[in-house]
């Protein structure tokens, strides 16, 4: 294995490797901070991360407004005062070591209100800013202005291209890097389009000597490409570096540091992930941000499953092909559904899945009526953490997309924030990247040995 080679990064010579961001309350001051401190980019999230009273406690995210939008000016407070309280803890643990970023979301509630708040507060301690999930073209103007390095994630050379063209190109002074996440293996959000297929993965190193050559063509030669998604032993990318086809490059971390000493995670998260098979990992398109998302298969996910397939097509009147009547709800009014579809409808009745929610795409699903009631007060009690939301169909500043709520998707907010407190999780969201299966099959995690993260970047740099 090649001796890695420390690279300027945010104005300081670090190891080239980084802890990638993850909300909600995963990535904090003290994983992040201890990230810095062995020499890297130490990053914590600050999407809706958690702050602290006098005794170092949580405290507990409640909110009082009547409206969705006085929520969500609660959640931005929220937001701010979090993100500025995990900062400060970092910066302490970090001991002036390596380098500190914080993640925001682009299409999170606030997002440019919540950083530019972030910032304000955080003067000096935080020196670089990644941001994905969306098209950030503003990221670049509100780092500058604060004097911090901007770091795009993006999932292609064209989507790059576009930020660059549009808005990038006027502060390129404070481009701190580029952050290639690959969009098949890489946890959470991911960034596919359209034109891609979930199903075949293409190899990375393609795709990241496409965006060196469009960096290159622009005068970006120097400014470090990190490699995201995937990455688990150093050595299966030896051949990246000191590459001239995409080199400078660095590679960031998003799963391994989960399972370290200061993961704040809860123990049977983290005993949970030492059992993942190869394929546990899926991605899937539930999320309310409309984004494929990777996260493991437990009942959660199976549940969002199982929802969509009690789906057909339906009319409140009868039509050509929507023509059987079946009645619905406490009042028997029919619906009208298509002859192949009515006795699957009959059965799921049977079965108890007995209440009809519509979508926007003018299907039906059938749930219980416990999930129901489950599912209607979460749509309520929305508080606008995403810029627009299928689920409760919430959008930043016009108040509603003018949709129908989804019924089909959940609430991204309240999961997370459940799993990242000691929710059981089987029956929340667990994000987790494709190659999380490593975690049991590697020789370092044996006989149930968590390391440090001091111990956890030693073993990376060695290529394992």
């Amino acid at each position: 294995m090649k001796a890695l080679k420390p690279l300027v990064m945010s104005g300081k010579e670090v190891l080239p490797l980084i802890e990638g961001g993850k909300g909600i309350s995963v990535s904090t001051g003290q994983s992040s901070g201890a990230w810095a401190a062995a020499g890297g980019i130490g990053t914590f999230s600050a999407v809706n991360a958690d702050t602290f009273d006098a005794d170092g406690n949580v405290v507990p995210m409640t909110y009082e407004g009547k409206t969705r939008g006085d929520r969500h000016h609660e959640l931005v407070s929220y937001g701010i005062a979090g993100g500025i309280a995990q900062a400060q803890v970092a910066h302490e643990t970090r001991n002036g070591e390596g380098r500190l970023h914080m993640n925001v979301l682009w299409e999170m509630g606030g997002a440019e209100e919540i950083l530019v708040g972030v910032l304000e507060g955080t003067k000096g301690l935080v020196h670089g800013v990644t941001c994905g999930a969306g098209m950030p073209y503003r990221i670049s103007t509100i780092a500058a202005s604060f004097g911090v390095y901007y770091y795009p994630i993006v999932s292609s050379a064209r989507a790059f291209r576009a930020l660059w063209l549009r808005a990038y190109k006027k502060v390129p002074e404070w481009l701190g890097g580029v952050v290639y996440e690959d969009p098949w293996l890489a946890g959470g959000h991911n960034g596919l389009s359209n034109s891609e297929d979930p199903l075949i993965p293409e190899d990375p190193f393609p795709r990241v000597r496409a965006l060196r050559e469009f960096m290159n063509s622009v005068g970006l030669n120097d400014v470090p490409i990190i490699m995201a998604g995937g990455v688990w032993y150093l050595r299966d990318y030896e051949d990246w570096i000191d590459n001239p086809e995409v080199a400078p490059v660095a590679f960031q971390y998003g799963t391994r540091p989960l399972l370290t000493q200061e993961s704040p995670i809860s123990e049977e998260w983290k005993k949970r992930l030492v059992t993942l098979q190869n394929g546990e990992v899926s991605l899937h398109k539930f999320s309310p941000t409309g984004f494929y998302s990777s996260a493991v298969r437990n009942t959660f996910l199976e549940d969002l499953h199982q929802r969509s397939d009690r789906q057909v097509r339906y009319s409140r009147t009868a039509e050509a092909d929507l023509h059987v009547g079946i009645p619905l709800g406490r009042r028997g009014r029919p619906i009208y559904v298509r002859e192949d579809d009515a006795d699957k409808v009959r059965n799921w009745l049977a079965a108890g899945y007995s209440e009809g929610m519509p979508t926007p795409d003018e299907t039906m699903v059938f749930v219980t009526p416990e999930s129901a009631l489950e599912i209607k007060k979460d749509q309520i009690d929305c508080m606008g953490c995403l810029s627009h939301c299928q689920f409760s169909n919430w959008q930043q500043g016009e108040g509603t997309t003018g949709k129908r709520a989804d019924p089909r998707s959940f609430c991204i907010q309240k999961t997370l924030q459940n799993i990242a407190h000691g929710s059981p999780v089987e029956h929340e969201l667990m994000f987790a990247g494709h190659n999380a299966y490593k975690f049991g099959e590697d020789p370092f995690y044996a006989n149930g040995f968590v390391p440090t993260v001091k111990q956890l970047v030693d073993r990376i740099a060695t290529g394992d």
